[in-house]
């Protein structure tokens, strides 16, 4: 291992640093419409068993590949199996977070936008009023440019200050204060009339909407939400060091993500069916429905700052550990120092970013092969469907049948001697380990492939 390799100063900081990674736009701007389209909780409960039975092996391993070499993604499969096929492997994780930037900053930037917007008080009347000002501000590439270049730079200046001086002192502060924020939004919006209305929605389950497709969707969502087979877990994990526990972290990482997923749905539908409207609007429930919405209740003005708020940080935790990675890569492999690996990944993300953002102005009529696809919708759909579960899908392979089951658990042990929740007779039971390996050997692959084979329509 590097001995010069900087590392966190704390489990709970990287906790805390994990938690941001995974806890981003996914939990707030995409997770709520979503779980509204697919049926409430029936969704709830068919994403959480794919946390449980794909996403946390697959987050066990992706941080436990850091840990044990204390590389990037592409080191990290060079390192462990000296094969230039898994190095490829790696490259793909490293090619997945500059395609997730490259839109995953768009939106950043309208966060930071309504952020300033709320600042100055909503007027919208009506979800439609909104939904025009939306499209108004988005034809204007000055203006979306303005503020994703606002978001990106502040991305970019955390990137430039290390790990402990920037991805953990960020993590430190601006978790807390999620969480806090979002306590405040829950609260208020079980207080206003009707909620009750919205909870039920979200933890009552309507079966009728659930089928194969649903099954599809929350796996896919799980892998994007858990910010798995992009590498940047692989890369935060190789900040760790062989006291830090990976399992109980892992759990913990799942947990939090899961939890303000929920919170977030609370916050929202309890003041869409307080207000009388849809819950399944779709991407535009967070631009389009709310502003008018929150800014309309009493002390509007303050929760409709504070959402807006709420959305910039998730986007800004997710948004450094995505960058990271191909920082990283070039502080590894390529041997630069911090700060020009920083600025060098930094200035290519931000003008491949630069079609997303026109996609919604001057390149609104470029698609791709007859798709209908923008720049935009490409690079969400590439990433999501195909580039994460892809990524997911070699984690598996190379974990189950290449570095196998037995040395996984054996390098799980290490830093677990203090384990509250999943101690080392658990890992060393023979139950468990079997248990492991068939989620990983069997389940995990074949589950993503079959999402493949549904993106291709062959099911």
């Amino acid at each position: 291992m590097s001995n010069n390799r900087e590392q966190w100063s704390s489990k709970t900081n990287f906790i805390l640093a994990a938690a941001g990674s995974a806890v981003g736009l996914g939990n707030i701007w995409k997770f709520p419409y979503i779980a509204g389209e697919n049926g409430g909780a029936a969704f709830l409960f068919i994403y959480m068993i794919c946390i449980v039975i794909i996403g946390l092996p697959i987050l066990n391993i992706e941080i436990l590949l850091g840990r044990a070499t204390q590389k990037n993604p592409v080191g990290a499969f060079r390192a462990l199996s000296g094969k230039p096929f898994w190095t490829y492997v790696g490259a793909l994780g490293v090619f997945a977070s500059f395609t997730i930037l490259s839109f995953y900053s768009i939106v950043g930037g309208w966060s930071v936008a309504y952020t300033i917007e709320a600042l100055k008080g909503f007027t919208f009347d009506t979800p439609q009023v909104a939904g025009e000002f939306f499209e108004l501000k988005n034809s204007n590439p000055l203006w979306i440019m303005g503020y994703h270049t606002a978001f990106f730079l502040g991305v970019v200046g955390i990137i430039l200050s290390g790990v402990r001086a920037g991805l953990e002192r960020a993590s430190k502060y601006l978790m807390p204060a999620l969480f806090f924020i979002l306590a405040i939004l829950v609260v208020q919006g079980l207080v206003l009339p009707d909620a009750n209305q919205g909870v039920s929605f979200l933890f009552e389950p309507d079966w009728s909407k659930i089928n194969a497709q649903t099954f599809l969707l929350a796996l896919g969502h799980a892998f994007f939400t858990l910010s798995l087979g992009m590498g940047a877990m692989m890369t935060y994990g190789s900040y760790l060091s062989d006291k830090d526990d990976i399992v109980n972290a892992s759990y913990l990482v799942a947990f939090l993500d899961t939890f303000i997923a929920i919170m977030a749905g609370v916050a929202i539908f309890t003041v869409v069916f307080s207000s009388g409207y849809d819950p399944t609007a779709g991407p535009g429930l967070v631009f389009h429905v709310l502003p008018p919405l929150l800014s309309q209740l009493t002390g509007g003005y303050f929760f409709a700052l504070l959402f807006f708020l709420l959305l910039t940080i998730a986007a800004i935790t997710s948004a450094i550990s995505i960058l990271e990675v191909s920082v990283s890569y070039l502080v590894d492999e390529v041997k630069y120092s911090r700060k020009k690996a920083t600025l060098i990944m930094g200035t290519l993300v931000y003008v491949a970013s630069i079609p997303c953002a026109l996609s919604f102005n001057i390149l609104a009529d470029v698609t791709f092969l007859g798709t209908g696809l923008t720049f935009f919708d490409m690079a969400d759909y590439l990433a999501s469907n195909f580039l994460l579960p892809l990524g997911g899908f070699f984690l598996a392979i190379f974990a189950g049948y290449v570095w196998k089951v037995d040395e996984v658990v054996k390098n799980l042990l290490i830093g677990n001697s203090r384990s509250i929740y999943f101690g080392n007779s658990i890992l060393k039971s023979k139950s468990f380990v079997a248990v492991l390996s068939f989620l990983i050997r069997y389940v995990s692959p074949i589950s993503i492939f079959l999402v493949f084979l549904y993106q291709f329509g062959w099911i």
